[in-house]
């Protein structure tokens, strides 16, 4: 029996979903959902059911004849971010850098804004911002204070927000690709996939609401939620931190810490980061014979690859500058240790998340929630049935990216076949629901790698974000709503940004000034 496209296909999200609120554990309820998954891929046979599991499970290194380079690039990063934040604090730099810090930022708030602008500034990538601005941040945020939950929080909700907006991302090249596909298909010639993106910026109400929100959290410490316990034990000193994120702080640094030996390999990190992001770009349109342009370079660049090659030069250079204290083998070999064993459950979850998506797109979860979309509905709703839809899918299926390649092409039809004009706020509905659902979900990829970043349990980071991501997404549909009933894009906007000015002003009434 096939249960493909069927409503079978919800069953395995749905029942890891539950049981990671439930339990609050997220590897069992990942593998609940798919053993649950291959045994519909199955037909309920459980030779086949078994078959499909090895195939899953031994497809997360070996693909296609090959290695599977996707999975083993981020795994082999977090492995080297973990080792440079384990020798940077051996170093002493982390901790220059927190009293460089404090001195200066002596608030909470201090704090929070520095991870916001960080977040907002640093967005090639979404899993290199959460880990890289988290690896930062943690030393200001714990001393003065604020919860791993909601500094999870912050990184989260600027990390895909800002990478969804910004054309130069790892994102955007393959939005942008996505849509000239789109565009091509319907004929539509007289606006260029980039000229689209950009003019699709403005109508992306969740991520630019997302950011707003989080800039005002930063400016003002609104806790909703289960928040509010998290940031309660902050002040009384337990800032939430996980036992795997201790790990690389288990050891006594070297005298003469300083602040350099922290901002020139984060720095180098950067740069050769993006340098690579350029070179792999560049070296796949010239392999395929292609004109070598920018936008050419960022729709082909290796993420992957260029991570670990950020990675790879940056811990040189940490080692290099190291190796000036004088460190032992003993202290160097133990720090590594210590590194890559605190990547250790970030790195199980990831594969158990990998795994349980490859199964629910096998079992075509997305296409089946896409099927819902109708002719009939009136189409002044199609913005906001959009968002909410590729919400559910995003949030089910713990993938924008896979969300965006299922939806954008329907909604690029659902307006070839009503009214063009609404073509470009059907896909921003589209990528303002995916990055939503991406936020809420506890199988999502980025939210693993950001409560990672922040060294946060992981189910605390989705209890404590979904307060903030509901009340963002409200705003939102308020905006789609209205934008579906005028066909202004304006009047959506405006509408949205009033009602989001009402929330802010009734949120921060009464809160104490951190």
């Amino acid at each position: 029996m096939n249960f493909a496209e069927s409503a079978w296909s919800l069953l395995p999200p749905l029942l890891a979903l539950t049981a990671a609120v439930v339990t609050r554990r997220v590897v069992p309820s990942l593998a609940i959902g798919i053993l649950a998954g291959v045994i519909l891929l199955g037909g309920g046979d459980w030779q086949a059911s078994a078959q499909i599991l090895w195939q899953k499970v031994s497809g997360l290194v070996w693909a296609d004849g090959g290695l599977n380079s996707w999975n083993l690039y981020i795994v082999a990063f977090l492995l080297l971010l973990g080792m440079l934040t384990s020798l940077l604090s051996l170093s002493g730099a982390t901790q220059a850098f927190a009293d460089w810090a404090i001195a200066r930022i002596q608030t909470a708030r201090g704090a929070r804004l520095t991870t916001v602008f960080l977040g907002v500034v640093i967005f090639i990538d979404d899993y290199f911002n959460s880990l890289a601005v988290g690896s930062v941040s943690r030393p200001i945020t714990d001393k003065l204070r604020t919860s791993r939950a909601k500094l999870a929080y912050l990184l989260d909700s600027t990390a895909a927000p800002m990478c969804v907006l910004m054309p130069v991302s790892s994102w955007g090249a393959y939005i942008i690709a996505v849509i000239g596909g789109i565009l091509v298909s319907h004929q539509i010639t007289d606006i260029s996939p980039l000229h689209a993106f950009v003019a699709m910026i403005p109508m992306n109400f969740y991520a630019v609401f997302a950011i707003g929100l989080v800039i005002v959290t930063a400016i003002w410490p609104i806790n909703l939620g289960a928040m509010k316990d998290s940031e309660r034990r902050a002040l009384e000193g337990d800032t939430g931190r996980v036992d795997a994120s201790a790990l690389a702080d288990e050891q006594e640094p070297l005298a003469n810490g300083h602040l350099l030996g922290l901002l020139v390999p984060i720095a180098t990190l950067v740069f050769a980061t993006v340098i690579g992001l350029v070179v792999t770009g560049a070296m796949a349109v010239l392999n395929a014979g292609d004109k070598l342009t920018a936008l050419a370079a960022l729709e082909n660049t290796d993420v992957g690859l260029s991570l670990v090659i950020g990675g790879v030069i940056a811990l040189a250079v940490a080692v290099m500058m190291l190796l000036r204290q004088r460190p032992t083998v003993k202290q160097l070999g133990r720090s590594f240790t210590l590194g890559a064993a605190s990547m250790k459950g970030a790195i199980i979850v990831l594969f158990f998340a990998w795994c349980i998506g490859s199964v629910i797109s096998d079992l075509k979860t997305g296409t089946y929630l896409a099927s819902f979309v109708g002719d009939s509905m009136g189409t002044n709703w199609l913005p906001v049935l959009l968002f909410v839809l590729a919400g559910l899918m995003a949030f089910s299926t713990g993938t924008s990216w896979g969300t965006f390649g299922i939806m954008l092409p329907i909604a690029g039809d659902m307006a070839a076949a009503t009214d063009l004009v609404m073509m470009l706020p059907y896909l921003a509905a589209v990528l303002a629901g995916s990055v939503f659902g991406d936020h809420c979900s506890p199988i999502s990829d980025t939210t693993i790698l950001s409560s990672t970043g922040a060294g946060c349990d992981h189910i605390e980071h989705v209890r404590t974000q979904l307060p903030y991501a509901v009340l963002v997404a409200i705003v939102s549909a308020v905006g789609y709503a209205v934008l579906g009933t005028s066909g202004s894009v304006m009047a959506g906007f405006f509408a949205a940004s009033a009602v989001f000015t009402l929330v802010v002003w009734g949120l921060q009434r009464g809160v104490r000034d951190v």
